[in-house]
């Protein structure tokens, strides 16, 4: 029930249009009587009595009649679809809207490919429901009882014995939804596996090619197909079955209407005219019982998408705490206080971390890969909930600053750029969406992209593909970096900023990455430590715990893991 009403809360906006398309059902399924009602009585008054006047107005009352049920139907079809599409559009955009809400951790496990399948075939099986559904539920309901006290007026016990068949249809019914429901939902969730796949496929075709694996991709592909086949086998028969049965009976009406009636007629309970009138009519109780079959097929369909996109709306959004409060002015200062965090379902990342970033300063996190030092890096963003410890930015724990505020003080520039299929100038302004074109280009300058830029043909207007596919990867990088400038933050954080980039592209970048650093907090994730040499406060992190701490010179002295890892890099040099 309480999905039933969401799902009827999307039709409020629309009540007017709604309005209309139920009461344009309702004249259909009206005037649909109209044509055994006029075969009755012309079988039973008009022809016998002569009345050919009045034959012929009739027969042009009923063609105006069907005149106006077309311009109905155009209005149901049109219309009615187009109310579909908004709900559509309006489910949608909520969806998208909560998705942009949800943590880091919700994408961390769930595939964008089974995402988008929700936001596209899910969503346009439920945009069917919403239109066909109470349309055909409203005209199937009136026309059976339209029907039932039609063929009562005609006779009562022929049209008992119709009716005793109902029963049998239902129970039918009930029997075969939940098999067709649970068929449904496997059906659709095969579907989002192939979409998820055939993402990720595509998005990795580069490396796919690289390596010659096209054939292993495909192996990945069918699996995803076989279970779209099989999933898709369980509920075609589930729906055969339903269709089989129920085509079934109502078979078995006519042929009740047709023996009874022949029986009836033959001991002279009723005439030929009403015979001939009850076998034409009986058609208005069957074609809403066909309506009713196809209707459940669509119901599991669409009502299996809705779950699908209930189920994603229930996700936990990102929140701000009670009481948290926007930060203002940040000037950087970072402390960490015994924070030990976990990802969901797995042992804690990092254990009991404590350390102190001075505003202003340069802070660099170096150590073994996979020892927490990113982690570190994403919870000061507020990207994942700390529960054991606490992080403070200028005095102020995480909980108590809203995240939006938090975030607007804090840029990041990372190994692995994402850049959006857009112009230059578009992923710029990604940083300030409401900078002008003389900051947008002071940026780039500082980034030392600029000149660059304006040797491509179309110059900031140049659009650089999924990714910045069209880029080499030291643009892709600076163009980042002029996005981090234009957005002028007060904390920093470079994780792994330089890691990808051959010497001659790194000496550029990180020239524009100390010009970023000027007059802002800095925290600096790095593998080569030629780096970091300069860094106000080097920390060694290892298996979650920071194991040393100190200046360059401090730490080379201490003769540790730093001195460790230096000796390692710097091996042609002693």
């Amino acid at each position: 029930m309480k999905m039933i009403k969401r799902f009827v809360s999307y039709y409020k906006p629309h009540k007017l249009i709604f309005g209309m398309d139920m009461g344009a059902a309702l004249l259909v399924a009206l005037i649909a009587i109209l044509y055994p009602i006029m075969t009755r009585l012309m079988l039973n008054d008009l022809i016998p009595n002569r009345n050919y006047q009045m034959i012929v107005f009739c027969g042009v009352g009923l063609l105006l009649l069907y005149l106006l049920r077309m311009l109905l139907n155009y209005f149901i079809q049109y219309q009615g679809h187009m109310m579909g599409v908004r709900m559509q559009a309006q489910m949608r955009s909520d969806l998208f809207q909560h998705l942009e809400r949800l943590p880091y951790g919700f994408y961390d496990k769930n595939e964008t490919g089974k995402i988008m399948s929700r936001m596209t075939t899910d969503l346009f099986d439920v945009s069917e429901l919403a239109h066909h559904g109470p349309e055909q539920v409203l005209i199937s309901a009136i026309s059976v009882v339209i029907s039932f006290f039609y063929l009562g007026s005609i006779d009562w016990a022929l049209t008992g014995i119709i009716f005793v068949c109902v029963p049998f249809l239902v129970l039918i019914a009930v029997v075969m939804r939940n098999k067709m429901r649970s068929a449904f939902r496997r059906s659709k969730a095969a579907v989002a596996q192939i979409n998820g796949s055939l993402q990720s496929s595509i998005a990795g075709i580069r490396v796919t090619k690289a390596f010659t694996n096209a054939q292993k991709e495909t192996e990945k592909f069918e699996l995803g197909n076989e279970e779209f086949k099989e999933a898709s086998r369980d509920s075609y028969k589930a729906m055969g079955q339903f269709h089989s049965f129920t085509t079934f009976l109502t078979d078995v009406f006519n042929v009740i209407v047709l023996i009874a009636g022949g029986l009836f007629m033959y001991h002279g309970r009723i005439d030929f005219g009403d015979y001939s009138a009850f076998i034409v009519s009986v058609n208005l109780f069957l074609n809403p019982i066909n309506t009713m079959i196809r209707f459940a097929e669509q119901f599991q369909n669409g009502f299996a998408g809705f779950e699908r996109f209930v189920n994603l709306m229930e996700e936990e959004p990102e929140q701000d705490s009670v009481g948290a409060t926007p930060i203002e002015n940040v000037n950087g200062h970072i402390q960490f206080k015994d924070v030990s965090y976990g990802y969901a379902g797995d042992k804690h990342v990092l254990h009991r971390v404590n350390l102190t970033i001075e505003q202003g300063k340069k802070f660099a996190l170096v150590g073994p890969s996979g020892g927490g030092k990113t982690t570190i890096c994403h919870l000061i963003p507020h990207f994942y909930d700390v529960k054991e410890g606490e992080i403070l930015i200028d005095g102020r724990e995480l909980h108590t600053i809203t995240m939006d505020s938090l975030r607007k003080h804090i840029g990041i520039v990372q190994q692995d750029i994402y850049l959006f299929n857009a112009s230059i100038r578009e992923n710029i302004l990604y940083g300030k969406p409401d900078a002008t074109e003389e900051e947008v280009i002071a940026a780039a300058k500082r980034a030392n992209i600029h000149d660059a830029i304006m040797e491509m043909e179309d110059g900031y207007d140049t659009v650089i593909g999924e990714r910045g596919v069209r880029l080499s990867g030291g643009q892709k990088q600076r163009i980042s970096i002029a996005r981090v400038f234009l957005k002028n933050p007060a904390i920093l954080i470079l994780d792994e900023a330089t890691s990808a980039l051959d010497n001659t592209t790194e000496i550029l970048i990180q020239q524009a990455l100390d010009e970023l650093c000027k007059g802002r907090t800095t925290l600096i994730v790095a593998h080569r430590l030629s780096t970091i040499k300069n860094a106000d406060e080097i920390a060694v992190v290892d298996e979650g715990r920071i194991i040393e701490k100190g200046t360059h010179q401090e730490l080379l002295e201490q003769g540790g893991m730093y001195e460790e890892l230096y000796r390692l890099q710097f091996k042609d040099f002693y």
